[in-house]
């Protein structure tokens, strides 16, 4: 799933949009329209944001924290896809803590670099941004995503907005879905994983994303069909390695393409990622 051809086309249909110019803005503001309209809420307006950064045992995390302006509220690690941090994985955290969560949006690159690199997908595509970051990608081992998922629990239970008796999330796209797998085999507190459209999840070589699952954790899988059509296997290996760990896991194929749920992507589908927003909703809402 999600492979580097597939990376590619996705690339090149965002710089063909790109070079639409005003059109391809217009676009992307239909595109966004769902999470702009969330924002719009009295919910979503009652929230706070801010930079922020803490100790790894590999350097320096940084990200952005947003939740509601008061109270205390179950933790959620958002991590982007491919293309980082950006507005538009920023709306979609905006967009959860107007929905009652505090939600830290991570920065996977952190060893190499720090905040945003790219302003949106076609940004990443029209600046080489496939070559860029593969040196950064490089770094993304289960080890490593195990080490970064516990560094940023620990980091949010020790945030006043945390409610710290309830369990963390975790969700990532593309790249950063197998993140989202192997998340709660990290720690304990984190309770719920999300992946949508996620790449490498099943694997031939070394430790699996798969085979970390956790028995008394959540966990909701959303493959596109595109994905699917081209590791068709890779559905029942997911659903044999949950019944084998007896874990709560809902694995569906959805009807739409790689990068669906992403609102700056070109296969953006709305009304799938709703539904898929929805499902998100409710794995947090049984499991934290």
């Amino acid at each position: 799933m999600c492979d580097q051809e597939m990376l590619a086309r996705w690339g090149r249909q965002a710089m063909t949009r790109r070079g639409f110019g005003a059109g391809a803005m217009a676009a992307g503001a239909v595109a966004c329209a769902p999470v702009e309209r969330a924002a719009e809420s009295s919910a979503a307006q009652n929230r706070s944001g801010r930079k922020v950064t803490f100790a790894t045992p590999a350097g320096t995390m940084d990200g952005e924290f947003f939740h509601p302006a008061s109270g205390m509220h179950p933790a959620v690690i958002l991590w982007p896809d491919i293309a980082g941090i950006r507005p538009a994985k920023r709306q979609m955290a905006q967009r959860l803590a107007g929905e009652g969560y505090a939600v830290l949006l991570a920065n996977p690159y952190y060893r190499d670099v720090a905040g945003q690199q790219f302003e949106d997908f076609a940004s990443f595509a029209a600046n080489g941004g496939f070559d860029r970051v593969k040196p950064w990608r490089s770094k993304f081992t289960p080890a490593t995503i195990q080490t970064d998922a516990r560094a940023c629990a620990e980091w949010l239970l020790e945030q006043p907005e945390v409610d710290t008796d309830r369990g963390i999330g975790t969700q990532g796209y593309c790249m950063t879905g197998s993140f989202a797998v192997v998340a709660p085999s990290a720690d304990d507190h984190i309770q719920a994983g999300a992946s949508f459209h996620g790449g490498g999840l099943v694997r031939e070589d070394g430790p699996s994303p798969h085979t970390m699952l956790r028995a008394d954790a959540h966990y909701l899988i959303a493959i596109a069909q595109d994905d699917d059509a081209q590791a068709p296997g890779a559905k029942t290996a997911l659903r044999n390695a949950a019944t084998a760990a007896g874990c709560e896991a809902e694995i569906e194929v959805y009807p739409a393409d790689h990068g669906w749920c992403v609102p700056d992507s070109t296969a953006y589908d709305r009304e799938q990622a709703e539904r898929a927003w929805a499902r998100l909703l409710r794995l947090y809402s049984a499991a934290l």
